[in-house]
């Protein structure tokens, strides 16, 4: 190969990575495995020490892989928070042993878990919690620190009023949590998180804090980035003191004066790895002592002190046996793949969900093929791959054909999925029902899915409307129930009558309506029935909602069986009309941005008590900001208020406006 396709090639290995860098770190959609970037990057390294000449300053080797996206305030970080070097196998181990003698001569070194997460930094003052931020670019991150409240583990306030301390920390989605998320999206006909790292990092950069808090996040802190008022003098201590002022610290760091018994320690937690109750891809070796650490320096993009040893993913090769297809609430046909059991990272595992028609057509997997089989982050089964086709097989295509009630199905041309058209289908009607009683919905305790097959199974419905026609005597009649829980179940349902209509909405279970979309139509509407009046033209108008959304909305509120469904549900007293909390129009057309620390209240609060007086809150400045609410320690919001001529206004004024 001359110098040209050398050249060449580095370029597009270079693009490649830069653009499963973003879908990784920013998007949180990954495209490609983590041991296929692996060895992407593994490519690029080749060539470089092959030709330095060729190396360019934005590859992905000379900066950290993240970016600093528009939807949170950005944030400069004082200590840069860089990336490892990952390393794969035991000889590259002690050649990193190697280096660091040849430097300093022998380091005690410390070897702790390396948690699959998204890299964060707390900062405290006066041992009170102030900011948070993502790693981005490790130059500059994200402003979270709303977010990171929501996480239980982080101390708002710590067990020593330190005068500073800004430390870094993993956040993580445990396994459990991983697992319910995963369960609920797959219930919803929604595309599944890929894996706890990128469920973490979705969940952290949501706007809507209540989201974030729902999701289970946790964290464990593994660096001290920097302090005054203490003086350490290794990672060891600095991590035992930290868990002395509260944090919750990395799990089982130890230390070790000799390589031999460093890497034994990093096999350990390899072999014990399906034993933690958080996913780790790795184990992270560093040099102890701070002094020394400082001798070795780093490069651009990763200390000299430091190596991640990256655990290769169990992977196991088994037989297709078939494909089946189920129907979700939305009538959604998934195909799920059928195998040969196979022992895979401590259970035992025969299914896996195929996703969509482009999934398989992608790996290109058919019935009979020997496949690659393994769990996504440790826990979802997934297919890797077909390692081969079987004699005579034949491309798997997806019927057209519901597998339940036989009727039509179709595939939109702004989805991937395949829908069963036939909205009295059996399988839609259970799930339909289990969604319309959960708890995000209209939350009628009792009326799980045991209960709904039940009562379809023995015909007492057949739509949502019906459980509102349901009487104490025709629960008793089916077995499990008694007098004292059939007269609870009929009180809960008959209570979920009184629910805001925004539950109503979501719990009709139409296509792209979420609980917070329903609240925004509520409050701007008024009633389902408004709604239901209202053009696509004018549902589109309203903020977060575009042109495909509110055609999907119109549509689905004036089929037949829709209007029919919500006039039953009116007829048994079921609550259509959104109460406002709005108590004055005084901020009636004005919108208002909210900076700092305020001097009495939370900007939660102060954004409350806007948008009950009529006010609208958004979360950047413009020429359109009536006004910016600044408190103390306001940063980059005021300094574009100023530039662009918005008036800044205080706490005080704020009441005084609205004349509290």
């Amino acid at each position: 190969m001359d110098k040209e396709q050398i050249k060449s090639e580095y370029e597009q290995l270079c693009k490649q990575a830069e653009q499963h860098n973003f879908n990784y770190y920013v998007l949180d959609d990954p495209t490609i495995e983590d041991d296929e970037y692996d060895r992407l990057m593994r490519r690029i390294k080749e060539i470089e020490a092959e030709n330095p000449e060729i190396v360019s300053e934005s590859s992905p080797t000379q900066h950290v892989g993240g970016y600093a996206i528009n939807t949170f305030e950005k944030v400069t970080h004082e200590v840069q928070m860089g990336s490892l070097q990952d390393v794969f196998s035991k000889g590259e181990l002690y050649e990193f042993d190697e280096r660091v003698k040849k430097a300093v001569g022998k380091a005690v070194y410390c070897v702790e878990p390396k948690i699959d997460g998204l890299s964060v930094s707390l900062e405290y003052k006066d041992g009170i919690f102030t900011r948070g931020s993502t790693r981005g670019d490790g130059f500059v991150g994200e402003d979270i620190t709303k977010n990171l409240k929501t996480i239980k583990s982080i101390p708002m306030e710590l067990n020593e009023k330190i005068p500073f301390i800004e430390v870094r920390g993993e956040v993580y989605m445990p396994k459990a949590d991983f697992e319910k998320l995963v369960r609920k999206q797959l219930e919803n006909d929604e595309q599944p998180a890929k894996n706890p790292r990128n469920a973490a990092a979705g969940s952290l950069r949501q706007k809507d804090s209540r989201v974030t808090a729902s999701r289970g996040l946790d964290i464990f802190v593994f660096n001290l980035q920097r302090i005054a008022g203490r003086e350490l003098t290794c990672h060891s201590e600095s991590l035992d003191y930290m868990k002395s002022l509260g944090f919750n610290v990395i799990d089982g760091y130890k230390t070790f004066d000799n390589i031999e018994d460093a890497v034994s320690r990093i096999m350990e937690i390899g072999e014990n790895r399906q034993s933690y109750s958080y996913d780790i891809d790795g184990a992270v070796i560093k040099v102890d002592n701070f002094e020394l650490r400082n001798e070795l320096g780093s490069t651009a993009k990763v200390p000299k002190w430091a190596v991640a040893f990256k655990y290769p993913p169990e992977e196991k090769e088994t037989k297709l046996l078939d494909i089946e297809i189920n129907v979700g609430r939305t009538g959604a046909l998934t195909p799920v793949a059928v195998f040969e059991p196979v022992w895979l990272a401590g259970t035992t595992v025969s299914r896996a969900v195929l996703h969509n028609q482009d999934y398989i057509d992608s790996k290109d997997i058919r019935i009979g093929d020997i496949i690659a089989v393994r769990k996504a982050g440790d826990i979802i089964p997934e297919v890797v791959r077909s390692v081969s086709h079987a004699e005579n097989s034949e491309p798997f295509v997806i019927p057209h054909i519901c597998p339940v009630c036989h009727g039509k199905a179709e595939r939109a041309e702004d989805e991937a999925v395949i829908r069963c058209v036939n909205i009295d289908c059996p399988a839609q009607l259970l799930k339909n029902i289990e969604h319309f009683a959960s708890r995000p919905a209209m939350n009628i305790d009792g009326l799980g899915e045991a209960v709904v097959k039940q009562l379809v199974e023995n015909r007492l419905i057949s739509t949502v409307a019906d459980l509102y026609g349901l009487q104490q005597q025709d629960l008793e009649m089916l077995p499990g129930f008694a007098k004292v829980s059939a007269s609870k179940l009929i009180a809960n349902i008959e209570n979920s009558k009184a629910n805001s209509p925004d539950r109503l909405l979501f719990a009709l279970g139409i296509k792209g309506i979420g609980q917070k979309n329903a609240q925004l139509l509520m409050k701007h509407f008024g009633s389902i029935e408004k709604l239901s009046e209202t053009s696509p033209e004018e549902i589109s108008a309203v903020e977060n909602f575009g042109d495909i959304l509110a055609n999907n909305i119109f549509t689905a509120l004036h089929e037949p069986h829709m209007t029919e469904l919500i006039k039953r549900l009116k007829s048994y007293g079921v609550n259509t009309v959104y109460q406002s909390d709005v108590k004055s129009d005084k901020l009636a057309g004005l919108t208002f941005v909210i900076t700092g620390t305020l001097p009495d209240m939370t900007r939660d609060e102060a954004k409350t008590l806007i948008e009950q007086n009529g006010g609208k809150c958004s979360g950047s400045v413009s020429k359109k900001t009536s006004y910016v609410l600044a408190g103390e320690e306001a940063g980059s919001k005021l300094t574009k208020a100023q530039q662009l001529g918005v008036t800044v206004i205080s706490q005080q004024q704020l009441i005084e406006m609205i004349g509290e």
